[in-house]
């Protein structure tokens, strides 16, 4: 055991969870009789213990947090430095390179690649960094000179806006550290590129978790008519249109980010792009009233459930906006219901779009069923690295 860090004793019975691969200590776990937890600095490195005096391995421990610690290492030797970031960002590229041929993707997904608090995407030759806990904040100069030796970028910035820094006690910042970035940048997803602004746009600019559903849902696009909820900037209509729909629709909330969205269109050439600016469920009472219909109609909103307490709230309002979508759906069309709650299981999400059918006398079958990308390995210890649902069903009269 390393003699640098200092031990923290689990209670008894408390380290089943870990030893069966999981890598949070919440601050309940933790023996405070033999671990005076304000002794502890937030970000401070630490070898975790049972009750019996066994190591389990290295974590960094926020003492102000109820995830007190995020093992990194079960190598109680290893410590959190430029070096075992360089080791685990290669292999971590390794894996992406394997996947796609172009680099666009999410290089680093926190413990599923045995980086906790941290996620990393790439466009190209740019990098944007999300760090969310004080042991990654204090090790930030050690990751951005690995992630220099390894990629080499041109542009890394640091999207450490969010909210749930505050919760570690940190700082909220938007800073490139790297070179120089101003406006758009162009990315490629599914033979379509994109006009982002990584800036000024949702978490890191872009979500690549849907990848690969949105190419499934490409399979089905040729000459249908597409309605595209909550586009953001338009990733599930526009792969649709370079799949050959005849008519893609696309609405958000955000003028900005249609703005985006058109910028993207007028780039791709598509000239059969619509764009409506407006609440989601005021838009489809509207296309309702106006008896539009449409050969597939794609739901992915927010998270609507994004804490246990939200759930029933978040249940209804999945429900609900399936149901509106069906209205919309040709007498045999394609419903494409995506959920990035964590708290919203697979199976109830099914039992949404269920319920919407029955309710409006539709025959549903499902024909596919989709997961996050796999530049969002799921961590098989973790079932919170498993936050996408996806589901392809085929809607027609009962």
């Amino acid at each position: 055991m390393s003699n640098e860090l200092a031990p923290v004793y689990l209670k008894k019975g408390q380290e089943r969870r870990l030893n069966q691969g999981h890598l949070w200590v919440y601050s309940n776990e933790i023996d405070t009789q033999k671990t005076s937890l304000k002794n502890f600095t937030a970000g401070e490195q630490v070898v975790i213990m049972s009750h019996q005096g066994k190591p389990l391995g290295v974590a960094y421990i926020n003492p102000h947090s109820l995830i007190s610690a995020r093992i990194f290492s079960r190598k109680t030797s290893v410590l959190l430095d430029r070096s075992l970031f360089v080791h685990r960002i290669k292999i971590a590229l390794s894996l992406r390179e394997r996947l796609f041929a172009k680099p666009f993707y999410r290089l680093i997904f926190g413990e599923s690649d045995l980086l906790p608090g941290i996620v990393v995407d790439r466009f190209n030759d740019i990098i944007v960094v999300q760090i969310t806990t004080a042991g990654m904040e204090q090790q930030r100069q050690a990751l951005i000179e690995a992630l220099e030796k390894v990629l080499k970028p041109s542009v890394i910035l640091m999207r450490n806006d969010v909210k749930m820094r505050e919760l570690e006690g940190l700082d909220l910042y938007n800073e490139v550290v790297l070179g120089e970035l101003s406006g758009v940048t162009e990315i490629e997803e599914n033979q379509t590129r994109f006009q982002v602004d990584l800036q000024k746009g949702q978490k890191t600019g872009w979500f690549y978790d849907h990848r690969m559903n949105r190419a499934r849902v490409q399979h089905y696009a040729k000459d249908k008519r597409v309605l595209d909820l909550f586009s953001y900037v338009g990733a599930w209509g526009l792969e649709a249109a370079t799949a050959g729909a005849s008519e893609v629709f696309c609405v958000d909330a955000s003028e900005q980010a249609l703005d985006w969205l058109d910028s993207s269109a007028e780039m791709n050439r598509f000239s059969n792009i619509t764009s409506i600016q407006g609440n989601v469920f005021d838009v489809l009472k509207h296309l309702r009233n106006e008896r539009e219909k449409f050969d597939i109609v794609i739901v992915d909103p927010p998270a609507f459930i994004k804490r246990k307490k939200d759930f029933k709230e978040g249940m209804n309002a999945y429900r609900r906006v399936n149901q509106m979508a069906m209205q919309l759906c040709s007498r045999d069309a394609l419903l494409v219901t995506a959920s990035c709650s964590y708290h919203m299981p697979a199976e109830t999400l099914v039992q949404q779009i269920q319920g919407a059918s029955r309710h409006l006398d539709r025959f549903t079958q499902i024909l596919e069923q989709g997961h996050q990308s796999p530049d969002h390995p799921v961590h098989p210890a973790l079932p919170e690295t498993a936050y996408i649902k996806s589901f392809i069903s085929r809607v027609t009269p009962a």
